[in-house]
């Protein structure tokens, strides 16, 4: 099926972002796509997302902007957390956005855009993580080297405290099994439901439980230790 180019030409709205999704959130054939009804809670707002991608699939370019507003921040926090850096994210999300206008076609009438979404970020942020040799103690070295800045006053203390917590929090993450540190991380973190993690991981609901539950025991035995007694 071949699918349309994309929509080039911007609207007077500032988009979120620079590149390529900022480029088709603006254009909406016309129509200004910020005086658009935003949903108010998350459930209506991923209903609201689901029934855009459907549109834009069939052509409605206008509708892009709903599932852009839906999508890119939640996209941006979990590849920023994976790469430690802001611009790296920005591109992945871009390039993410590019995927599915390029896939727009075969979206499931019917389907959620979230997990379909998340999978694509997910699979373009494996392929940067191996081109870049990354490990995943990166993000941790970035908070341990933020506190070892920080002074010593008592509101700066309780930020070096919680930056202790986040940080073996992190080092605790790295240290489970791949499986069930993404199961933990799509679900506790990136608040997607158990079926939206399964959809992204490919697995059965049960199984997505089954490690988040294996990587919650593991991390609270880790966080309730002393901190001169971790790994």
């Amino acid at each position: 099926m071949k699918q349309p180019a994309a929509p080039t030409r911007p609207a007077a709205a500032r988009p979120s972002f620079s590149g390529f999704g900022a480029v088709l959130k603006a254009h909406a054939n016309g129509v200004d796509a910020e005086a658009a009804p935003r949903p108010k809670d998350s459930a209506a707002s991923r209903t609201a997302a689901d029934l855009a991608m459907e549109r834009y699939a069939v052509g409605h370019d206008a509708a892009f902007a709903l599932v852009y507003d839906a999508l890119a921040e939640r996209l941006l926090a979990f590849l920023r957390r994976k790469l430690g850096s802001v611009t790296r994210a920005e591109d992945l999300v871009q390039q993410t956005f590019l995927r599915m206008h390029r896939a727009r076609g075969t979206f499931v009438s019917g389907s959620a855009v979230l997990p379909w979404a998340f999978a694509i970020a997910r699979r373009l942020l494996i392929d940067e993580l191996r081109r870049s040799q990354r490990n995943g103690l990166a993000g941790a070295h970035a908070i341990a080297e933020q506190g070892k800045q920080a002074s010593s006053d008592p509101g700066a203390q309780a930020l070096l405290e919680a930056d202790d917590v986040a940080r073996r929090l992190q080092l605790g993450l790295a240290t489970l099994p791949a499986s069930q540190r993404e199961a933990f991380e799509l679900v506790r973190l990136e608040g997607l439901s158990l079926l939206e993690a399964a959809q992204v991981l490919g697995m059965t609901v049960q199984a997505v439980k089954l490690r988040i539950h294996r990587a919650s025991v593991a991390l609270r035995g880790l966080l309730s230790a002393p901190a001169d007694e971790e790994m």
